[in-house]
């Protein structure tokens, strides 16, 4: 199927970190570091707090169904792709999250594992049918569907991407839908064509990071800007949906921007919000700048909330997917997800006893 993505076997073309040779030896003798070791000798080990809990009973056979499922019908996900240290949790409640409108990206963004070129391949017809099947096949409640950038496209995509919710919702009727999208390279046309009647319970964009890291960690036509902006266009067209975002701690920013970020964020009339640790895919992108402990993960859960979010998820482990249909019924007036069978992924200092 092409809406997900084998990061092993992708195209890489993805910008490096260029680091100068330098170094010196014992007795005033110079050493010379290539690029690559030095890129090396920067990768941090991570910090003894990264742990999350396996699910049991009722989740636990869930989680197996799931599993089973994707074994025996050949199904891949961004879940088992990338790896994520919240699938467990995740596909024990039913929720999985899927990549469409290909494999590669039209953009190099310094923290992001999938692979870039300039002009991808043309979108699969077929596409919107397969991811569809996939969805019933899980059995799933919840599915995330996520894009790459397709700049190549005079829509930026979006009329594929709704070509392929519509079907998932057609032929799973009942399952809550959440579309993670790109920025459309600013189009708001192409974004009120995609909202209109597109049956949602979240339209959802990263922000990514901090405004004045942008230059450094996104790609040079995204922008923290233009992010807000489409979020909040969104909001406006379809004030029904619940608007979401994320944002990664890690990549050099202060506690303070990250404060200033979320105020931003909430003032263009984001709901939602997740935040998370970066790690570093590979030692071709960027280096981890920092590893906040748990405790501050959960003051910027306080800050959020604080700031009027409807649902927040703050973590090392957390996801901009993590527990997606949970976090909107939180955003709908249920349970905070940082309380709900907890498996430390998320913190908060809500709980009356430290998680971590």
């Amino acid at each position: 199927m092409s809406f997900f993505y084998p990061p092993v076997l992708m195209e890489r073309r993805l910008p490096i970190i260029d680091l100068e040779k330098d170094g010196a030896g014992g007795c005033g003798v110079s050493v010379e570091m290539s690029p690559l070791e030095k890129r090396k000798s920067m990768r941090k080990r991570l910090p003894d707090w990264f742990k999350t809990s396996l699910p049991t009973g009722v989740a636990q056979a869930r989680f197996n169904g799931t599993k089973g499922n994707v074994v025996e019908h050949g199904l891949n996900t961004v879940c088992e792709e990338a790896r994520c240290p919240n699938i467990h949790d995740c596909w024990g409640r039913g929720t999985a999250t899927f990549m469409i409108a290909g494999e590669v990206c039209t953009r190099g963004c310094r923290f992001c594992a999938v692979g870039t070129v300039r002009t991808p391949p043309d979108l699969d017809p077929e596409e919107p049918g397969e991811l569809a099947d996939a969805v019933k096949r899980m059995g799933l409640s919840y599915a995330v569907i996520t894009v790459v950038n397709r700049d190549d496209l005079p829509d930026g995509g979006a009329s594929h991407y709704k070509d392929c919710i519509q079907r998932v919702s057609e032929t799973n009727p009942g399952v809550g839908l959440e579309l993670l999208c790109s920025d459309l390279d600013g189009n708001l046309d192409s974004l009120e064509m995609l909202l209109e009647g597109l049956p949602l319970k979240v339209f959802a964009h990263n922000v990514e990071c901090v405004p004045r890291l942008d230059s450094i960690v996104r790609d040079p036509r995204a922008s923290f800007e233009q992010s807000l902006a489409i979020l909040r266009y969104a909001k406006e067209i379809r004030p029904d949906l619940m608007t979401k975002t994320s944002l990664m701690v890690g990549l050099g920013e202060t506690d303070e921007e990250i404060s200033e970020a979320m105020e931003m964020v909430r003032e263009a009339g984001v709901d939602m919000i997740t935040l998370g640790q970066y790690l570093q895919p590979s030692i071709r992108h960027l280096p981890i700048d920092r590893f906040p402990e748990p405790e501050r993960f959960a003051d910027w859960d306080g800050t959020a909330r604080e700031l009027g979010f409807r649902a927040v998820a703050s973590g090392p482990l957390v996801r901009s997917s993590y527990r997606a249909g949970l976090l909107w019924e939180e955003a709908m007036g249920g349970e905070p997800v940082v309380t709900r069978d907890s498996t430390g992924s998320a913190v908060s200092h809500i709980f009356s006893a430290e998680l971590w």
